[in-house]
Parts: structure tokens; C-alpha cells; sequence
């Protein structure tokens, strides 16, 4: 499976401190407020505000700041029209592609904290299209198995459409084509004995690079620092980590 399921994976591990769980409201806040202005206010007719809901209560956001999140979005805020999609390419530590999605109301503040991570980072901001090209948007969903076998699960979730499954431990992640992504959450919400974690439309690469060990580790790191970045939505990366740096990682983040 790709880099960036398995950094997904990673990251439902390491869990949300306490002390994140702000600036976690604020990134889901800004999604809610975007896909609320690019579509219907109603989830129902709005698969990414659906997404972007179903995220927020997943993470036990109050139901009155996502109704807030909504109302900015639909033009009964003060500032709903003030956040920008902006999309950077960079290339880690060995040469990994990244692809760093944001959602900002001040572009230039949101380059120059992407820039001094990827600097600092081992590596360098990449012209458009130089990486993207070897990215698809794709549907992932991470499911948590509570009470059966993940291996019949990820049976079951094949015959659903999905094309790549990945288990680890009590976690299934799933990538979907994007034209049956809506389709496919519906009916994995009906599966029982499991729990859709996280769903989301994600950059997923075609062919991935294996990095050294020390450079999986940086790219590892680099990953984290992007993501703690306030205007940063999604990392999506084509680097291949091996069980071992992954589990290594986690270790030195506990």
C-alpha cells in the first residue's frame, strides 16, 4: 500500500495529544467552512462537506462548531470567502515527492512555514506538476475492526470495489477509485463490527521511491513538522516505509 496510507496508519497510533486537539478543531473547522462554500450547505447533497463533517464528529467536535464551520462557509459568516486552497510540490530528504495541500487566509505566511520546514527538512519546493503527475485522487478510508477478523473484513471491503487494503493490527485502511468513493462509504458505515476512523480524498502515488533508513526516518519527521503547520490540510508523499521505520518512529514519538 502506499506511503501515505501506511503514514495514515501512523498517525492513528501516535494519537492526538491533548495540547494538538486545537489546532486539530481549527484544521477541521477550515475544511468544513471550504467544502461548505464550493457546494450545499446540506451534507447530504455535499459528499466533501460530508466528509469533512463525518471527520470533525469522529474527532468529537462539538455539533455547535461545526454548525458554526457550516454557516461561515455558506455566507452567513464574517469570513467564510477569506480561506484559499493552495497546492505546493517539494521533494524530501532522498527524493521523495510531496504534494502539501492548504487551507489558509494568508498565502504568504503559509509559503514561508512550508518552505523553512522543507529547508530545514533535507529538501527543496518543486515546480507545479513536477510531482503531481504521479498522483490520483483517490478515496481512503481507515476503519477500526472492534470484534471480528481484519483479514475477513478487508475480504469483505474487496467485493465493495476497493482497490488496495492494507491491515494493521486493528486497522484497516482501504483506497477506492474516486468516482466510487461516495458509494463505498455508505456501505462501509453499514458494516458491522467496524468503524470508519477516517475517510478522505487522498492523493495516492502510482509508483513509489524506497528511501535509506536514515532517509525514511527525516522523511518520517518531515511529514509530522508539515502537518503541525496551521495552514497545512494534507501531506501526501510517494515514499515507501518499511514496517521497521515506521514501528521505529512511533517508538521515539512515545
Amino acid at each position: 500500500m502506499s506511503g501515505h496510507s501506511k503514514w495514515s496508519t501512523i498517525k492513528h497510533k501516535k494519537g492526538a495529544a491533548d495540547a494538538k486537539r486545537g489546532q486539530l478543531f481549527t484544521k477541521l473547522t477550515r475544511e468544513i467552512t471550504v467544502a461548505a462554500r464550493e457546494g450545499s450547505p446540506d451534507p447530504e447533497m455535499n459528499f466533501r462537506l460530508r466528509l469533512a463533517v463525518d471527520n470533525a464528529k469522529a474527532q468529537n467536535m462539538p455539533k455547535d462548531n461545526i454548525e458554526r464551520a457550516i454557516a461561515k462557509g455558506s455566507g452567513k459568516g464574517a469570513d467564510g470567502n477569506a480561506l484559499e486552497e493552495l497546492v505546493y510540490e517539494a521533494y524530501g530528504p532522498g527524493g521523495a515527492g510531496f504534494i502539501i495541500q492548504t487551507l489558509t487566509d494568508n498565502r504568504n505566511r503559509a509559503a514561508s512555514g512550508i518552505r523553512s520546514k522543507i529547508t530545514r527538512g533535507g529538501g527543496n519546493l518543486a515546480a507545479n506538476g513536477s510531482v503531481s503527475w504521479n498522483f490520483e485522487q483517490k478515496g481512503l478510508v481507515t476503519l477500526e475492526v472492534e470484534g471480528a477478523d481484519p483479514e475477513e473484513i478487508a475480504l469483505e471491503v474487496m467485493d465493495i470495489g476497493a482497490e488496495d487494503v492494507d491491515i494493521e493490527d486493528e486497522l484497516v485502511s482501504i483506497t477506492f477509485p474516486f468516482n466510487e468513493f461516495a458509494k463505498a462509504k455508505t456501505e462501509l458505515e453499514a458494516f458491522e463490527n467496524v468503524r470508519v476512523e477516517s475517510a478522505e480524498l487522498a492523493m495516492i502515488p502510482n509508483n513509489t521511491v524506497s528511501l535509506e533508513k536514515s532517509q525514511a526516518v527525516q522523511t518520517l519527521r518531515l511529514l509530522d513538522e508539515l502537518e503541525e503547520l496551521d495552514d497545512v490540510s494534507k501531506v501526501f508523499t510517494n515514499a515507501d516505509f518499511s514496517e521497521e521505520v515506521l514501528q521505529e518512529f512511533l517508538a521515539q514519538q512515545n
